[in-house]
């Protein structure tokens, strides 16, 4: 059960990046005759690992986890649990390296960005919460188990993260990627921009933070 989705990009914030681009594209024609701005691999780079948030995307999922465990010599303890995730895809841009930019002499500049894949994943506290929790009447002796929610936690992430992967969240960022560092390119003055992308790997989660 899929609830409340919701796709939220930040390439709106672009605005601000490209007022400065032109500011220092003005600064470079000043003076007498036009002088075109001289674009080179390693200061491209340094401008793209600038926008690594702008080129994400994010999922809000909500999921109804539940978990049963058998308990000794009988019975059961069951969970329900409604957890919200924040799911969050990109390209990591700190692993664009020089080699990986060409730039032609009609200013066409080709970049092999890395693959797209699921940077983190976040349980939003405020909006999870236990929605029942039982266990069978001949055990009353037996304790709740305390582990139980932190195991509901951790089954949630890994279905929050095949939920977005088959939302297609990793074709998603890679889009909003390359629109993000195109904009921004081309106000740098850039005439044209090619993406090679590299293969996509099975995605594993990323590691539990707290947020």
């Amino acid at each position: 059960m899929w609830k409340h989705i919701k796709l939220y990009t930040m390439s709106a914030i672009i605005i601000a990046l490209g007022a400065t681009a032109l500011y220092y594209r003005h600064q470079a024609t000043r003076g007498v005759g036009a002088v075109r701005r001289t674009i080179d691999p390693p200061a491209i780079v340094q401008e793209i690992k600038a926008l690594q948030e702008l080129a994400t995307v994010k999922y809000t999922i909500q999921k109804v986890i539940g978990l049963e465990e058998e308990k000794v010599p009988f019975g059961s303890e069951s969970l329900l649990m409604v957890v919200q995730a924040t799911v969050k895809g990109g390209i990591d841009l700190s692993e664009l390296a020089t080699q990986d930019v060409r730039v032609a002499a009609d200013n066409c500049v080709t970049i092999k960005l890395p693959p797209p894949k699921i940077l983190d994943i976040y349980i939003n506290d405020k909006e999870t919460k236990v929605w029942q929790r039982t266990k069978t009447w001949w055990t009353p002796w037996v304790s709740f188990n305390p582990e139980m929610e932190q195991q509901a936690r951790l089954a949630a992430r890994e279905y929050v993260q095949a939920a977005a992967l088959k939302m297609n969240i990793l074709s998603n960022a890679q889009q909003n990627a390359e629109t993000t560092i195109r904009r921004f390119l081309h106000l740098l003055g850039t005439e044209s921009v090619r993406f090679e992308t590299a293969t996509a790997t099975p995605t594993s989660l990323p590691p539990v933070e707290a947020h």
